[in-house]
């Protein structure tokens, strides 16, 4: 089992595999690298630099793997975007640069896996592009012809086999990959910390300043001094402002049902629905194997009770395959969507260049945070890399305006919601094990309602730019529906790009019910 995670709900992942706990850093340490986040992308990053010889340090707010690397499905795929998509965008030498870089990085991770002796049930498998509506045929086609200009082994085909439904024709493109993410890290940082590295749990970077030649991380108990500074936080902390116009978080859900072994072929399925889905198999679970049906995404922040989600997952799999069993996982995970498609990765723009984010993951987060360790180390080691310019986290928005635009005016929307009223009048209508947020004067107030009956109470402004959060009755946190940024139920920061946790308040006395009411309402709950 994992330890501290970002939410309350459970991935398939971290039932089935442990991590290395590491203490947290208290005092000073010196390093050539500081890598923030333990994650994929970090220990990527940090695996590749410490054989380059470069001395590095690790540090995670909570500890390995507990960000949304335990919540991913991990697989590797083409681009959320799809090959029409960045070529239209892009052009068609773009595309092939897009192309060339995730064929390399799956085949780094392979080569990871094998050099390291990394048991993460790693395999090769075929995926398979589907529509849902005959009239979104032509788009496959266009698809198709897309990833063969861009250099992809890709092609037609009347169907997915070995399928009981019938999906009607598909895009082919075989030679993908899955694995257990969260073994696979366990082993990255051990091979890491075997190389000389260094990881330390519980070690929350609050700023990074300095200059040119050096970088200062500070911490709650300590600090790190280092020549180049990797923030690989899935969204960046110490950009206050400018990398969060180009990108918007996104809650994704997943569910596993039990399958008996054998019964359904090992491959990889996406659909070009609306809500749309992906699909693909977990082995060696207690015997049996794991349906992964994942999608329904929404805006973070922006459904407040988003179980029917876990629901219309479920029927949409049920319909499809009638041999799955019982749910036995539900769980979500963030995604950063980039407003022109490809991930940011590379040199931070609004720092010296020893500073350097990986972040944009688009959905494809085992794919783009290895693209983004390799580049980095590249960065770093002062080498050519081909790519550099194309993720840049400098580029203007130029392509996806439109989203660009409609972000932006979502952004604008939440604000205006300190005008308005709370979600609740009382905290008497606040049930147990839920949240709302209520006014009190000219401020708005968070309070969650713990199971016992017991308010807690904090600020409603999140601490990155002021928007005001909403509860999420799924993972039991507190979500700002401006940029992402999550707290638990004690004001503490689950995910960026928040740099501090909520502030707690005192309730006034007329909120806070008598204690007997208090008693009730927790017997209520409890039945």
């Amino acid at each position: 089992m994992l330890g501290a995670t970002n939410g309350s709900s459970t991935s398939v992942w971290m039932d089935t595999a442990t991590v290395p706990v590491f203490p947290p850093l208290v005092g000073a340490q010196e390093a050539q690298v500081c890598v923030i986040g333990a994650g994929i992308a970090g220990l990527t990053a940090a695996y590749l630099l410490a054989r380059q010889d470069r001395d590095v340090v690790v540090i995670d707010a909570l500890g390995v793997g507990a960000g949304e690397t335990g919540r991913s499905t991990a697989h590797f795929f083409p681009p959320d975007e799809w090959y029409h998509g960045i070529e239209r965008r892009f052009g068609y030498a773009q595309a092939k640069l897009v192309a060339g870089s995730y064929a390399h990085a799956l085949q780094m991770v392979e080569s990871i896996v094998r050099r390291e002796g990394i048991a993460c049930d790693f395999e090769h498998l075929d995926g398979y592009l589907v529509v849902q509506h005959d009239d979104d045929q032509p788009t496959l086609e266009r698809e198709c012809d897309a990833a063969v200009r861009a250099g992809v082994q890709a092609e037609l085909v009347s169907g997915v086999p070995g399928l009981e439904y019938g999906t009607g024709p598909a895009v082919r493109y075989p030679g993908q990959a899955q694995f257990h993410p969260l073994k696979y890290l366990d082993g990255l940082a051990r091979a890491f910390i075997r190389r000389g590295g260094r990881i330390h749990g519980a070690s929350h970077a609050r700023r990074i300043q300095g200059d040119h030649r050096r970088q200062v991380v500070s911490l709650d108990q300590g600090q790190v001094r280092a020549q180049h500074v990797v923030v690989a936080t899935h969204t960046p902390f110490n950009d206050r402002v400018v990398m969060h116009t180009k990108q918007v978080g996104y809650r994704s859900y997943v569910i596993g049902l039990r399958v008996p072994h054998g019964t359904l072929p090992h491959l990889l399925l996406w659909d070009l629905g609306d809500p749309y889905h992906y699909v693909r198999l977990a082995s060696g679970i207690d015997g049996d194997e794991v349906l992964l049906v994942g999608g329904a995404d929404h805006k973070t922040g922006q459904d407040g009770h988003p179980g029917h989600r876990y629901d219309e997952l479920e029927r949409w799999a049920r319909e499809r395959f009638p041999l799955a069993r019982e749910l036995a996982w539900r769980w979500s995970g963030e995604v950063m969507e980039p407003s022109d498609g490809l991930a940011f990765l590379g040199r931070n723009p609004m720092d010296d260049d020893n500073v350097y984010l990986i972040t944009g993951d688009s959905g494809n987060g085992m794919t783009h945070c290895t693209i983004g360790a390799m580049l980095v180390t590249d960065l770093i080691m002062e080498r050519p890399n081909p790519w550099s310019a194309l993720y840049d986290p400098a580029r203007k928005p130029v392509h996806g305006l439109g989203e660009f635009a409609s972000a932006q005016a979502n952004v604008a929307a939440h604000y205006g919601e300190w005008l308005g009223g709370g979600e609740v009048d009382s905290v008497q209508a606040i049930a147990p094990g839920e949240g709302a947020v209520l006014r009190e004067g000219l401020r708005r107030v968070a309070v969650y309602r713990d199971p016992e009956g017991a308010l807690h109470a904090l600020s409603a402004r999140c601490t990155h730019l002021g928007c005001a959060v909403h509860w999420n009755s799924a993972e039991e946190s507190w979500d700002c529906p401006c940029h992402a940024s999550r707290f638990d139920v004690e004001g503490n920061v689950l995910h960026g790009p928040a740099p501090a946790p909520l502030a707690r308040i005192v309730l006034a006395p007329g909120d806070v019910p008598p204690p007997q009411d208090r008693r009730s309402s927790a017997r209520g709950g409890m039945r």
